[in-house]
């Protein structure tokens, strides 16, 4: 692995566990055996240097982590844990708060979260919208509600930092009314989109979107948490990655993603806008 990449791991890592020790950095940093401004130094990325080892094994001993986790080269946190499977299947039950996807979001907390969603992003839809997809796919509304709702407020909190990737054609397609959405009522879908205006002027900039030209570039859905995982989502199931190689190639997968987009974050709101404007009956081409 290269060092800048191990050096990014170990940083986010790191303030992962400042984050859940609930200490201030003097204090966390007495606890491992080092001062402050070295505890700031490392967490500054000014460097690509590593500590010393015994302030990594002081790390790895006070918060009870193995040292493959703190350094990027195992997904399993625990020093006694089962090794993890560096690709797993998992089911997408409804409850989303008692889901995996909930606990992965939760673990990612303070780092990068970049998502390729399959449709209108979950966290900007309507309840309209929530209830007419429910009735496609025979999900459960209330568990909907619930993963909308809680992406919502994961996306208020301070610490957020996610970026959205999605075609620029499934917006437009939206708002004529074409594909699964052709019987979604044309006031609704107005609606829609300027809730989402509403949303992503709200929200910004701890949750950008990016939208692309969906001819000159393909993604799958997914959700890269961090530098910890990527989820592939394929229908009523997840593909999961944890291995630290699969996860950085997807990540470089959405980088080119972003390199490509032609309505940036800042511009996103007004073309949601726009497009709630010109929104037009149903099965308008």
């Amino acid at each position: 692995m290269d060092k800048r990449d191990l050096s990014a791991i170990f940083r986010e890592r790191l303030k992962l566990l400042l984050t859940r020790s609930d200490l201030n950095q003097s204090a966390f940093a007495t606890a491992v055996g080092i001062d402050r401004s070295a505890l700031s130094q490392l967490m500054s990325g000014a460097s690509t240097r590593l500590p010393r080892a015994e302030t990594l094994l002081n790390i790895a001993a006070e918060f009870k982590v193995s040292l493959d986790w703190l350094l990027g080269l195992s997904q399993d946190e625990g020093v006694t844990g089962e090794i993890r499977e560096s690709l797993e299947i998992e089911e997408a039950p409804d409850g989303f708060d008692r889901t995996l996807l909930a606990k992965w979001f939760a673990e990612a907390a303070g780092t990068k979260i970049r998502y390729v969603p399959a449709g209108i992003p979950d966290l900007l839809r309507t309840r309209a919208l929530v209830d007419y997809e429910a009735n496609i796919t025979n999900r459960s509304r209330l568990a909907q509600a619930s993963e909308t709702q809680y992406r919502i407020e994961y996306n208020r909190r301070p610490e957020t930092d996610m970026e959205v990737c999605m075609p620029r054609h499934t917006l437009e397609i939206f708002a004529r009314g074409l594909g699964v959405w052709d019987r979604f009522p044309e006031a609704d879908r107005r609606q829609q989109l300027a809730h989402m205006a509403t949303l992503l002027d709200d929200l910004y900039p701890t949750f950008r979107l990016f939208l692309y030209d969906g001819r000159m570039r393909y993604s799958i859905p997914l959700t890269i948490f961090g530098p910890y995982r990527a989820a592939i989502y394929v229908g009523d199931m997840y593909v999961v990655l944890n291995a630290t190689q699969p996860v950085q190639a997807l990540t470089r997968h959405f980088d080119n993603l972003i390199r490509a987009a032609d309505v940036n974050p800042h511009e996103a709101a007004s073309f949601a806008r726009n497009l709630a404007g010109m929104a037009f009956p149903s099965g308008t081409v």
